[in-house]
C-alpha cells in the first residue's frame, strides 16, 4: 500500500521548529513576517521576484524534451508582463542542460542551488536524473517540484518530502493500457520494448502486475540503453515473436525508431501502444503519418493539434502568447503545451501556499484539493493529501487517426478504477 505522507499542518509546525533562523534569502514583507511563516526559508524569493531552476536534456539522446522549457518560459513571460507575475512576484526561470546524464544533473542541481540561489528546482526531467538529484535536494531542503517523470516513487516515498511529481505515474499509465487490452484483446500476446532504467522498469513492471490473472501474456521483451544508437535489433527480435501487441516504453528518439521499424516490417502488424512520453507529434512525424495510423496511447492535457480545442479559451490564449513570447517555437508541438500546463500548475501551487517560503511551497503541493488547471483535460484535476503524493492520476486513451490523435472513451480516474498503488 502507499506510504503515508506527513500532513500539511504537521509539516508546517515541524518547519517552524526546525528551520528557525534559516531565513537565507533577503526577502522582505510577507516572506519574513511573523506567525507560521517565521524562520522559514526565503532563499530565491522576495516580495517582487521568484527564481526557479530547471534541468533538462537540451542535448543528447532525449533532446526532444528540450521543447518543454520553451513552453514554461513563455507562460512565465506572459504572466510577468501581463499579470504582474505570481502574487506580484516576477518569475525568473533558469534552465540547465544535463544531456540526460545523471552525474551532470547533480552538477547542475548544485550550481542552481548553491550559485544561482534558486527558490526551487522546478522540473528535473527524467527518472535517472531526478533519482540522482533528489537526495541532494532533500538534504538541502530545497523544493524539487513537479519533476518531469512519472516514476511511482515520487508519490509513494516518504523519505524525500521535498520532491514531488506532476504527471500520471507510469504504473497507473500501464494499468490503463492493461485495462484497454482486457476489454479489446483479452487473449493478447504482447511484445515489450523498454528503456533499461527505472523509467522503463516502472512502466513495464506495472503492466506485468496489471495483467496478472488474465489471459494476456507477455511473450517477448527487449531492453535498450540510452546510449544505444538504434533499437532496430531489438525490434527485429520482438517481431519474431509474432505478438498481437507491442508495448513501446521509450523516450522520444527511440520511440520514433521503434515505430519506424514496425512500419518497415510488413510481415508483422501488431497493435502498437506507445507510452505517453513518446507520443508527441514530433515523434510521429518523422516516421510518416501513414505509418502510425491506429497506434494507441494516453494523455491528460489538451493537444494543440486537436480541433476539439479550437475554440477553447485556454488553448487560444496559449497559442496567442506562444506567438508573442516564444516566436520561434511551434505552438502545435505538444511538449510546449506540456510546459505551459506545468507552469500554470506551479502558479496555482504558489497561490495556495500558506507561506511564500520553501516550506510553504513544499506543503502546498502535498495538500491540493481538486485544483483545476485550464490546459488539463476536462475532469482532470490536481489532488494530493496524506498518503497520496500523486498530483495527477487521471488520463484518457487516444488513437492516432489522419494527422492527429483522437481521444476515445472517458477520462479514467485511476485512483477510483484501480485503487491505490502498492509500494
Amino acid at each position: 500500500m502507499r506510504l503515508s505522507a506527513i500532513g500539511c499542518t504537521a509539516l508546517l509546525l515541524l518547519a517552524v521548529a526546525a528551520c528557525g533562523g534559516r531565513d537565507q534569502g533577503g526577502a522582505t514583507g510577507t516572506a519574513t513576517s511573523g506567525g507560521q511563516c517565521q524562520g522559514q526559508q526565503t532563499t530565491g524569493i522576495t516580495d517582487t521576484s521568484i527564481k526557479l531552476g530547471g534541468i533538462y536534456p537540451l542535448s543528447g539522446p532525449a533532446s526532444a524534451y528540450g521543447d518543454i522549457p520553451k513552453g514554461i518560459k513563455a507562460y512565465f513571460d506572459y504572466v510577468n508582463a501581463e499579470k504582474n507575475g505570481i502574487g506580484g512576484r516576477k518569475v525568473e526561470f533558469v534552465v540547465r542542460d544535463d544531456g540526460y546524464q545523471p552525474p551532470k544533473a547533480v552538477e547542475e542541481a548544485r550550481r542552481l542551488v548553491e550559485q544561482e540561489q534558486v527558490f526551487a528546482l522546478f522540473q528535473t526531467l527524467g527518472t535517472p536524473s531526478t533519482t540522482a538529484t533528489w537526495d541532494y535536494a532533500n538534504q538541502r531542503k530545497v523544493p524539487q517540484i513537479f519533476v518531469a517523470t512519472g516514476a511511482s516513487k515520487w508519490g509513494a516515498d516518504t523519505e524525500h518530502p521535498w520532491t514531488i511529481g506532476w504527471q500520471p505515474n507510469y504504473i497507473s499509465e500501464a494499468r490503463v493500457y492493461a485495462q484497454y487490452l482486457k476489454q479489446e484483446r483479452p487473449d493478447a500476446t504482447v511484445a515489450v520494448l523498454y528503456q533499461n532504467d527505472d523509467f522503463g522498469e516502472d512502466l513495464f513492471g506495472g503492466f506485468k502486475r496489471a495483467i496478472e490473472g488474465t489471459q494476456i501474456k507477455v511473450v517477448a521483451e527487449q531492453s535498450y540503453e540510452v546510449t544505444d544508437p538504434s533499437v532496430d535489433p531489438q525490434m527485429r527480435n520482438l517481431a519474431q515473436s509474432k505478438a498481437d501487441v507491442i508495448l513501446n516504453v521509450t523516450t522520444p528518439k527511440f520511440g520514433s525508431q521503434a515505430l519506424a521499424a514496425d512500419a518497415k516490417n510488413t510481415k508483422w502488424n501488431p497493435l502498437h501502444i506507445v507510452n505517453n512520453v513518446a507520443a508527441s507529434i514530433t515523434v510521429l512525424k518523422p516516421v510518416g503519418f501513414d505509418n502510425v495510423q491506429g497506434i494507441v496511447s494516453s494523455t491528460y492535457y489538451k493537444d494543440p493539434n486537436d480541433p476539439t480545442w479550437q475554440d477553447d479559451a485556454e488553448m487560444k490564449l496559449y497559442k496567442q502568447k506562444m506567438e508573442r513570447y516564444a516566436p520561434g517555437a511551434d505552438p502545435n508541438v505538444p511538449y510546449h503545451t506540456f510546459g505551459w500546463a506545468v507552469a500554470a500548475s506551479f502558479h496555482k501551487a504558489m497561490e495556495t501556499a500558506a507561506c511564500p517560503t520553501r516550506e510553504g511551497l513544499r506543503d502546498s503541493v502535498r495538500n491540493m484539493k481538486g485544483i483545476a488547471v485550464d490546459m488539463l483535460l476536462p475532469g482532470v484535476t490536481m489532488d494530493t493529501g496524506q498518503g497520496d503524493g500523486f498530483p495527477i492520476e487521471s488520463m484518457q486513451l487516444m488513437e492516432f487517426k489522419g494527422e492527429r490523435w483522437e481521444l476515445f472513451g472517458e477520462v479514467i480516474d485511476t485512483r477510483k478504477e484501480f485503487g491505490p498503488l502498492t509500494s
